[in-house]
């Protein structure tokens, strides 16, 4: 027979039922259930049996579509432990799995014979559910097409990344929203022996030659992710930024192992002793010994911290990222406390924080205002009668007045960096920041000093004019104890006075006897110990 003799007899309904076969035993829903067809049903499509048999009508001829939905309605009787067509039914539409044969007819779907064991159904059943989730997860990051695709091979970081979001509830809507990036060249040249996390692109980036197992991958990517939830990046201030980063490990780490996520993997910086401190604390306490905790390793290896301060492949597609992170781990804890039991309770304390985020540094300017410059009191007076009653002009109403001499009037001192390392955009944020405080403290002028290698005196100055009598001078380093001594020297300006300081950091170390704050770029670090609030700029 020839070749094209043999095409003619193909049947394309045999082709049809053969590929709803295969397509039913390779949806992860179905596959659970582990059964095969046969055709040898009386029914006018197809029943099945207690046992698991799944029988089909022999002449029977239709579509793949109209088969696949066929052999799912009768799983789905065995999978429910049902008889009843009309539970299958109500589900069937939402599975949107083939297409319903339109001379269809709900009856006796379910064989009386066979050994009935609706357990182990159930179990399958709910396996195959929790095999679809996954795969639905699987589709929706592109890793296949659809359901039905052959399930490709995970790697190992990427079998833990899945683990948080189907049964770490804590950390799961982040691990759904985070990237890992595993790229070797990228990892070399950044010298990330395991992992590092930028905050700012909302990615973690892992060496895939760590080598590392699915357990101890959990265990680093919980690490880099409760990292970036709770801002360690931003939340250095002034300090050494390695050592914040050895101390955050080291509370992170304590969290992870007494929470049992995953395996630490060799190495990894943890010391029970730091147990329920804060990264602040844990700073605190490993500064006094430098030279010991610089040998520490983080997760990136090489003595660099894996908290990355800028993003290794473009910011992430996140206009809020302080929201994202804080909606992210709070809408976990609700559903893991609930789910799951009790957390540290450093951890819950550190999340609960962030329903609390702390205010910018123009707010926290305004309170200092307002707490060491006082407001002028007003008083009403009939020497000075009010004109807002013009419509009873008969009736005397006392006005609002205010002390005139300016001896009375609220002031504060201004000790302004004006070197050439200044950054004028900054400079004239803050200045702005200053006289709309000022002025809503009533405050006429300020006491300013310019300076740079020496100190310019430019008096009583009214707080509207600061910004535009500033001039970056740029004459080398930059001396600021000169106008601090110069202010408490001058006679006309108060001894209870506050003296703001505006510098970049690049200064020498002041000796303040008086209230004092200072007022700095983001990122930026004074080179001793700040005994006034420290305003950061950005």
């Amino acid at each position: 027979m020839s070749r094209r003799s043999r095409k003619a007899h193909v049947d394309p309904a045999a082709l049809a039922f053969a590929a709803a076969d295969k397509r039913i035993d390779s949806h992860p829903l179905f596959d659970a259930l582990g059964t095969w067809v046969r055709r040898q049903s009386e029914h006018p499509w197809a029943d099945i049996s207690l046992d698991g048999s799944l029988f089909a009508h022999p002449t029977r001829k239709a579509t793949e579509d109209e088969w696949a939905w066929v052999f799912a309605h009768c799983l789905l009787h065995l999978g429910f432990g049902t008889h009843s067509c009309a539970d299958v039914l109500d589900f069937q539409p939402a599975l949107k799995f083939g297409t319903r044969p339109s001379s269809w007819e709900p009856d006796r779907c379910v064989r009386g014979g066979g050994s009935a064991d609706p357990e182990k159904w159930a179990q399958r059943f709910a396996a195959g559910l929790s095999n679809a989730a996954v795969a639905a997860i699987d589709v929706a990051g592109g890793a296949r097409s659809s359901l039905t695709d052959e399930r490709p091979v995970r790697t190992q970081w990427q079998l833990a990344l899945g683990w948080f979001v189907s049964s770490y509830p804590l950390l799961g809507a982040l691990a759904s929203t985070m990237t890992v990036v595993a790229d070797a060249e990228l990892a070399r040249g950044w010298n990330i022996s395991i992992a590092a996390v930028s905050t700012a692109s909302a990615e973690i980036y892992v060496n895939p030659l760590a080598g590392l197992s699915a357990q101890e991958w959990r265990f680093v990517l919980a690490h880099e992710m409760l990292h970036a939830a709770l801002r360690h990046c931003d939340r250095v201030g002034g300090r050494d930024p390695y050592l914040w980063n050895v101390a955050a490990d080291f509370v992170v780490n304590g969290w992870l192992v007494e929470m049992g996520v995953g395996t630490a993997p060799e190495g990894v910086l943890h010391d029970p002793e730091l147990r329920g401190l804060s990264a602040e604390s844990v700073y605190d306490r490993i500064a006094v010994d430098l030279r010991r905790y610089r040998k520490l390793l983080t997760l990136r290896g090489h003595h660099e911290g894996d908290l990355l301060g800028e993003p290794l492949r473009g910011p992430a597609d996140v206009t809020d990222l302080d929201e994202f992170y804080r909606r992210a781990l709070l809408t976990g804890l609700g559903h893991h406390t609930s789910a799951r039991g009790l957390l540290p309770a450093g951890l819950v304390e550190e999340i609960r924080a962030l329903e609390h985020p702390p205010l910018s540094w123009d707010a926290q300017l305004a309170r200092w205002f307002e707490e060491f410059v006082p407001a002028v009191e007003k008083r009403r007076t009939y020497a000075r009668a009010s004109r807002r009653q013009a419509s009873t002009p008969d009736i005397p109403r006392p006005g609002w007045v205010r002390p005139e001499t300016l001896e009375s009037r609220p002031t504060f001192g201004v000790v302004l960096d004006t070197s050439g390392s200044m950054d004028p955009k900054l400079l004239g944020k803050a200045l702005g920041a200053i006289a709309s405080y000022a002025a809503a403290r009533d405050v006429p002028a300020a006491r300013v000093v310019f300076c740079d290698a020496m100190a310019y005196d430019a008096g009583y100055v009214p707080v509207e004019d600061i910004a535009g009598r500033v001039t970056v001078r740029g004459r080398g380093g930059t001396v600021l104890q000169p106008g601090i001594d110069l202010l408490d020297r001058a006679g006309d300006f108060p001894a209870s006075g506050p003296v703001l300081v505006i510098t970049d950091g690049w200064c020498d170390v002041l000796r303040i006897r008086r209230e004092h704050a200072f007022l700095i770029p983001a990122g930026a670090r004074l080179p001793f110990r700040a005994r006034g609030p420290v305003f950061r700029m950005s």
